[in-house]
C-alpha cells in the first residue's frame, strides 16, 4: 500500500464517523435537536458568569419579541376601531345631506293628501330611501309621548298640551336619526309644560 492509499482510507474513515446518523436505519427519516442533549456550558468553554450573561441577554431579546408582538396587536385592534370609525363618519356626512331632501318628501306627503297616485308616487321614493338608510345602520326615531331628553330631542316650543305630562313630548315636527345608537340629528319636538 502507498502513503496516499493510506490516506485515502483514513479521510474516509474519519468522514464515516462525522456523517450524520443514516436515515434508512432510523426510520423517521428526520432527526431533531430536542432529541440531541447540549454538552454542558463547562465543556464548550463557557463559564458560569458567561452563560448568565448569555442567559439574561436572552430574556432581554424575548422580552422585547413580546412586547412588539403586543404593541402590534393593539395597533391592529386600534386601526381596525379607527376604520370603522371613519367609515361611519363617511355615511353619517351622506345622511346628513339626503335627510332634509328626507323631510321634504314626508311635507309633500302632507300637502298631497287627497291625491292617491301622487301621495304613493312621494311615498314610494320615502320608503326607498328610508331602507338604503337602514340597510347602513341608520334608522328615524319619533319620540311622540316620551321623557324629553336634551340628548336625543331639539325643543322647538313648549306649550301646555291636554292629556300629557309636562316635560314630555307633545308633538314631533322632524323626526331625529341614529347611527348604530349614536344621534345624528336630534328630533325637533314640542315639548308639554
Amino acid at each position: 500500500m502507498t502513503d496516499e492509499s493510506v490516506n485515502v482510507e483514513a479521510a474516509e474513515e474519519e468522514f464515516s464517523a462525522a456523517a450524520p446518523p443514516d436515515v434508512a436505519a432510523t426510520g423517521a427519516g428526520e432527526t431533531s435537536f430536542a432529541d440531541a442533549e447540549a454538552p454542558p456550558a463547562s465543556e464548550l468553554g463557557f463559564g458560569q458568569p458567561e452563560v448568565d450573561a448569555l442567559t439574561a441577554e436572552r430574556d432581554k431579546y424575548l422580552g422585547l419579541a413580546q412586547r412588539a408582538q403586543a404593541d402590534f396587536d393593539n395597533y391592529r385592534k386600534r386601526m381596525a376601531r379607527e376604520n370603522a370609525a371613519a367609515a361611519d363618519r363617511g355615511v353619517a356626512k351622506l345622511a346628513k345631506e339626503l335627510l332634509p331632501a328626507l323631510d321634504h318628501l314626508e311635507l309633500a306627503l302632507k300637502a298631497a293628501e287627497g291625491h292617491e297616485d301622487v301621495v304613493k308616487g312621494f311615498a314610494m321614493v320615502a320608503g326607498e330611501i328610508q331602507a338604503a338608510l337602514a340597510r347602513v345602520g341608520i334608522q328615524a326615531f319619533s319620540p311622540k309621548g316620551e321623557v324629553f331628553d336634551p340628548n336625543e330631542h331639539e325643543a322647538m316650543a313648549q306649550a301646555p298640551i291636554e292629556g300629557v305630562e309636562s316635560g314630555t313630548v307633545g308633538e314631533v315636527y322632524q323626526s331625529g336619526y341614529r347611527i348604530n345608537g349614536a344621534v345624528l340629528r336630534p328630533a325637533r319636538v314640542v315639548v308639554a309644560a
